[in-house]
């Protein structure tokens, strides 16, 4: 039988070697990718784009048909983009910080963008997870910045 008190909880915490204060350092290793390009979603800058760009940002996450369907129509039942015909105006007014949200590590990488060979990819932390890698162009078109 599984005790379900706050005490016990804050033990099993302390057991795990988990504070019950602190953030987590990593994201999740295997992040939805309905909520991952939501939340990528919630961090465009742009005032308004099309509604092709706005999928070409989604497909870093997925290609497949079913989930940029799902993750467009939750962002916009979340109230984080409205959509007019072909444009679309995010509502987030979030933004990726460079040097913050996005990190760069050192290997051997394909762009998941544009599939171009790389040595240094750079990646996008959000909440909801990790996208990446990407080259310099294509992190730049994905979050906005060209």
């Amino acid at each position: 039988m599984t005790r379900e008190d706050p005490e016990h909880a804050a033990e099993q915490s302390a057991v795990n070697g988990e504070s019950e204060d602190a953030e987590p350092t990593e994201p999740p290793a295997d992040p939805d990718p309905v909520e991952l390009g939501v939340a990528l979603i919630e961090r465009l800058e742009d005032d308004e784009l099309s509604m092709a760009a706005l999928m070409d940002r989604v497909e870093t996450v997925s290609t497949h048909p079913r989930i940029v369907r799902e993750i467009i129509e939750a962002a916009e039942k979340r109230g984080l983009i409205e959509r007019d015909g072909a444009t679309v105006r995010p509502q987030g007014g979030g933004y990726v910080r460079f040097g913050a949200d996005v990190v760069t590590k050192e290997g051997e990488f394909s762009c998941r963008r544009c599939g171009t060979g790389l040595s240094e990819g750079y990646f996008i932390r959000l909440d909801a997870g990790e996208i990446g890698p990407f080259g310099s162009s294509c992190i730049r078109k994905v979050t906005g910045r060209e």
